[in-house]
């Protein structure tokens, strides 16, 4: 698998939509924003693209 490498930041067309996320996953977000200098909102963006584009073949069959 892809080692998973903070971003560049670039800017893409992006919408406003509500989440929730558990707590503790959040604090962990808010640590390596703080010490690498992203933004929660970029860091967490790259954390589901990252996810998306690792997923198994078997796990996008499901989808399809």
């Amino acid at each position: 698998m892809e080692k998973f490498k903070l971003p560049n930041i670039n800017e893409e067309k992006s919408v406003l939509k509500t989440i929730r996320l558990k707590l503790t996953t959040l604090n962990k977000i808010e640590k390596i924003s703080q010490k690498s200098n992203i933004s929660v909102n970029r860091l967490i963006n790259e954390c589901i693209e990252f996810a998306l584009n690792n997923l198994s073949d078997d796990e996008l069959k499901k989808f399809k």
